[in-house]
């Protein structure tokens, strides 16, 4: 586990469509469920370290960690999704995303169970999701990518950490960087 290197261009659903190059999708489990998600959203995955619960926040946000210097919230994605939150095993790992908030980008930790495989999956065997038949609120998913006869889920990871909840997230952040430099 470590940095991944940043991949070939890829293609993105925009307003329904898919562009006509293969996209690399990083896929994972997670409450025994294969999910995926855009390799352009992923920066790093790295073993589970120590987190550290801040008290008062949702149960999804499972604390913060300490990576290289800087405080990265970590996202229970088991409990997120409604599946309860996940237990930490060998095979746990957080995967690093970055997402954009207006002018701002944020360095966000998703814990799952298992990191998989990248996978290329070709614009003909990414379909729309359904609007109905699946657990995971229909706002996180983004589209299911048909991969040797079974679909799996990719996750909208601009939905499944929402704007609001990513205010939310940078205001406990920055009190504990206020507190901790305060110590």
């Amino acid at each position: 586990m470590g940095q991944l290197v940043a991949s070939k261009p890829t293609s993105q659903m925009v307003h329904g469509e898919v562009s006509d190059e293969v996209t690399q999708y990083l896929t994972f489990s997670v409450a025994d469920e294969r999910l995926a998600m855009s390799i352009n959203a992923v920066k790093e995955i790295i073993e589970t370290p120590q987190v550290t619960r801040v008290p008062m926040t949702p149960d999804y946000i499972r604390g913060v960690i300490n990576l290289r210097g800087s405080v990265v919230p970590v996202i229970d994605l088991g409990a997120r999704l409604g599946r309860g939150s996940l237990v930490l095993t060998k095979r746990s790992c957080i995967v690093l995303v970055e997402v954009q908030v207006g002018d701002d980008s944020h360095v966000l930790g998703m814990l799952v169970d298992e990191v998989k495989n990248i996978l290329d999956i070709p614009p003909e065997d990414v379909k729309l999701p359904p609007e109905f038949g699946s657990e995971i609120r229909t706002d996180f998913i983004e589209a299911m990518g048909r991969v040797d006869d079974v679909f799996v889920i990719i996750l909208s990871v601009d939905h499944v950490l929402s704007v609001q909840e990513l205010a939310a997230l940078r205001h406990f952040t920055e009190d504990t960087t206020l507190s901790n430099s305060s110590e």
